[in-house]
């Protein structure tokens, strides 16, 4: 007589719920101080806020408005920089030539509508479509020769710290530019560039809304448009990027040619704001926007950062640079204040993303 025998159904305890369950590291909620840690503009914005303090109590004329408009204004006119150099880097990418970049744009413009007795809008054109050209082809050259981008710029800073020196005295006889105030369009171009307006009886240079605007714009790029998550993408992998459809070479290229632009802008606002140009100036200037830039949280590595952290890089550089001079210390001591603050930056970013990515 055979005996038959029934399984018995499987039975699946569910999951225990309620205020007896256990979390573990990787399901439960990181505490909100981590969650701002891992922001790379949290840092630097408290770096900022404590250089701003230091100097309030160090040098007591920063507490002035008028003092306080001065260090806005060399902010700016590093952060409108900055910014683009951040995007660039976010995208991988360094620039070398930007610094020189930015002479070059103000000769351009002065020497060509100068030497042909023309509007002054002439020349400003002729140097936009100059520094985009600079922009096109060291992004190309980049692309197409799969060659770091550290040693194409260089080779590009070098070429126009030379034609910088050697052009403007070939064709001015001399080491600066003409005067060239007195020049049909200069009043209307000097509004643009570099005029200033009056606030509480303090003047305004308008570069700090400039500034302050391009990196609202820039904030929306990254995080608010298909073209943002690009820059992503190509900074974190360009492989992999260029797998899912991302127009790597048009991006890359796209942000060397946006540098260009900011060299132009701030190359006209040079010009405008001094009337002349020394052809010898900018070096060593693309290392203090790379600087706002790696302070501000973008890594050097590519693929991460923020167009907020670099305001707040070129803030404090800006607020270095002009608290030395009202605390009436030697300058020569702001490139190793700048220093210790780059090598301090990238000491707390570093511990910052360890601690935020700690389980």
């Amino acid at each position: 007589m055979g005996m038959t025998q029934h399984a018995e159904p499987a039975v699946t305890t569910p999951p225990a719920s309620g205020p007896g369950k256990v979390k573990d590291g990787r399901t439960s909620e990181r505490p909100l101080a981590l969650r701002l840690l891992a922001r790379p503009e949290v840092g630097v914005f408290l770096g900022a806020v404590a250089v701003w303090v230091f100097f309030l109590i160090a040098a007591p004329p920063v507490r002035e408005g008028s003092s306080m408009a001065n260090i806005l204004y060399q902010s700016s006119t590093i952060g409108i920089m900055a910014l683009p150099v951040a995007l660039l880097m976010i995208g991988g990418e360094f620039d070398l030539s930007s610094g020189v970049a930015v002479i070059t744009s103000a000769l351009t413009a002065s020497m060509f509508a100068f030497q042909l007795t023309l509007n002054v809008w002439a020349g400003i054109f002729v140097a936009l479509l100059v520094s985009l050209a600079i922009g096109f082809l060291n992004g190309w050259l980049v692309v197409k020769t799969g060659l770091p981008s550290f040693l194409i710029t260089l080779g590009t800073f070098l070429i126009l710290q030379g034609v910088n020196l050697a052009v403007t005295k070939l064709v001015t006889g001399n080491v600066a530019t003409d005067d060239i105030s007195n020049m049909d369009g200069f009043d209307q171009a000097k509004k643009v560039f570099a005029s200033s307006f009056e606030v509480g009886g303090v003047q305004i240079k308008i570069t700090i809304i400039y500034w302050l605007v391009f990196a609202a714009l820039a904030t929306w790029v990254l995080l608010r448009t298909k073209y943002g998550n690009w820059i992503f993408a190509v900074g974190g992998n360009k492989d992999s990027a260029r797998a899912v459809g991302v127009p790597v070479t048009f991006t890359k290229i796209s942000l060397f040619m946006l540098v260009g632009f900011a060299a132009w802008f701030v190359g006209m606002h040079n010009l405008f704001s001094f009337n002349t140009v020394q052809s010898g100036e900018g070096v060593g200037q693309e290392l203090i926007y790379i600087s706002a830039a790696v302070i501000g949280g973008c890594l050097l590595t590519g693929g991460a950062g923020s167009a907020i952290g670099p305001v707040f890089g070129a803030f404090m550089f800006g607020m270095v640079q002009q608290g030395i001079v009202y605390a009436g210390w030697n300058p020569d001591w702001f490139k190793a204040f700048l220093g210790v603050m780059l090598l301090g930056a990238v000491m707390i970013n570093l511990w910052v993303s360890r601690t935020a990515t700690r389980r």
